[in-house]
């Protein structure tokens, strides 16, 4: 039987990293633990089973970091509002086949295990029929139900999101009546983890899209996939997903979580 973990083609990773982020500027070139943010998501994407790892940048110090500690770049627009627009640059760039499978891997997320990037890519190898693929995690604190930072999922009988939002969902009627501070018992709740799989072919139709109105609404991208009739496989991540960086306070968190902590 195939290891659903373990993609059995090559595929790519690119990791989109642009210099202005509002809340953090210059987050890719940002100190952790003696290396910039960067260089610690690729050094991730290296223990993955991945032919090729492409870092897509819009800002020429970025790519002199990136190409001083070996990674390889491509300069990409300012303009793009996201980073499947920057993902989609690329791949026209390189001309890359339409069934070829690429890993979104964000370039603020050092603490990803290689294991999730190959199980994406595997998840959607195994779905031929499908263009995208992401995984999800159990939640198993009320906080994080109704925390709406934390993106919620429901799927199928067969894995294929039905829905992404920031508001709890499934909501259990009868048991939120009463006491809303204790999950539910005998329901499966999913958070989100926003690590994609495409195929070219997909995502060149994705970013021909106008943004959906729930997609604009929620503030979630993976909603006009959803929107148009298409659909998204999910998988459960075969390992814990660590914290990513939005701020400086998520630094010492990272740091913990990378063994650098003092």
């Amino acid at each position: 039987m195939t290891d659903v973990t373990k993609p059995q083609s090559p595929f790519k990773v690119v990791i989109p990293a642009r210099h202005g982020a509002s809340r953090l500027p210059g987050k890719p070139l940002v100190d952790i633990g003696g290396k910039p943010l960067i260089a610690h998501v690729w050094e991730r994407a290296r223990k993955s089973l991945a032919a090729e790892i492409l870092v897509a940048t819009d800002d020429a110090r970025i790519e002199h970091v990136c190409r001083g500690f070996g990674a390889e770049t491509l300069m990409t627009s300012t303009h793009h509002p996201s980073g499947s627009d920057r993902i989609g640059e690329a791949m026209r760039l390189r001309a890359w086949e339409a069934d070829t499978i690429i890993v979104n891997l964000q370039g603020d997320e050092p603490c990803v295990p290689a294991a999730l990037i190959n199980q994406v890519a595997a998840t959607l190898e195994q779905h031929p029929e499908l263009g995208m693929a992401t995984l999800s995690a159990p939640i198993n604190a009320a906080q994080a139900l109704s925390d709406p930072h934390i993106v919620k999922v429901v799927t199928d009988a067969e894995g294929r999101a039905l829905y992404f939002s920031r508001a709890p969902i499934p909501w259990h009627r009868d048991a939120f009546l009463g006491d809303r501070a204790q999950l539910p018992s005998g329901l499966t709740l999913q958070r989100h983890i926003g690590l994609y799989a495409y195929r070219v072919g997909f995502l060149a139709r994705f970013l021909a899209w106008p943004p959906a109105p729930l997609e604009q609404v929620e503030a979630l991208e993976q909603l006009r996939v959803l929107w148009h009739g298409e659909r998204i496989q999910v998988e459960e991540a075969c390992a814990p997903l660590g914290p990513g960086v939005d701020t400086r306070e998520d630094i010492p968190a990272v740091l913990e979580w990378l063994g650098l902590a003092a």
